[in-house]
């Protein structure tokens, strides 16, 4: 067997296109020496009331997660916003995340190297697993909060607190995903807003978590 590659200081790359790019996201990141890639299929929120008043406020969007070395991800970004002109509004957002370690990609060796001094995070990503149909209501109080748009997605939950039985077959409801990217400043004002709006706390309401974002593009101040 040949003897692994190393993925040195691993990150996870996502990037938030309109649907039909994603395709393209992945033939750009593999130029960078990114092989691997998987897509998902959510819709984002545009808070233009120009667009609402012709119900065209919800733009079908396209995921795409990679996970790759720090080396493929700097280049992978800077192909992506030239090539994709993340520079303009509603062309699409991407960031990036440290990854502590990984399983599954067998010809890479995770390399961790300590982190350097560098410049202090501006941005988290804020993650909301509700029921569905809930997602936006999370959208608008985040909105109050001072969010600027997130991007929904369809998933699926199975918990204790989450299954209910039908003609004794247990059924697992649909879940939303909600994505958030905020500053700092606002980030806990955001989820106190969307926890007093689902009740977050209550239990079988769902779920907030935070990470902290180690580089973006695409965001318009």
């Amino acid at each position: 067997m040949e003897k692994p590659i190393p993925c040195v200081n691993p990150q996870l790359l996502t990037v938030i296109v309109n649907c039909g790019l994603g395709t393209k996201v992945v033939r750009l990141a593999k130029t960078a020496g990114i092989t691997r890639a998987t897509t998902i299929i959510g819709h984002g929120t545009i808070h233009n009331r120009v667009l609402e008043f012709f119900e065209l406020s919800e733009v079908r969007k396209e995921i795409v997660i990679m996970l790759a070395g720090q080396t493929e991800i700097d280049a992978a970004l800077t192909i992506l916003k030239k090539e994709l002109h993340l520079e303009k509004p509603y062309h699409g957002i991407g960031f990036t995340v440290a990854v502590s370690s990984f399983l599954g990609l067998i010809d890479r060796e995770c390399i961790i190297n300590k982190p350097t001094q560098g410049e202090v995070n501006m941005y988290n990503v804020i993650f909301i697993i509700a029921d569905k149909g809930k997602a936006e209501e999370a959208m608008s109080a985040a909105t109050e909060a001072g969010a600027k748009g997130g991007t929904i997605i369809n998933a699926r939950g199975s918990g204790i607190n989450e299954t209910m039985k039908v003609f004794n077959i247990e059924i697992e409801p649909e879940k939303e995903i909600l994505l958030i990217v905020a500053k700092d400043d606002i980030c806990d004002n955001i989820i106190a807003a969307v926890n007093e709006k689902l009740e977050i706390e209550q239990p079988g309401k769902g779920i907030i978590f935070v990470q902290k974002v180690d580089r973006i593009v695409g965001i318009k101040e």
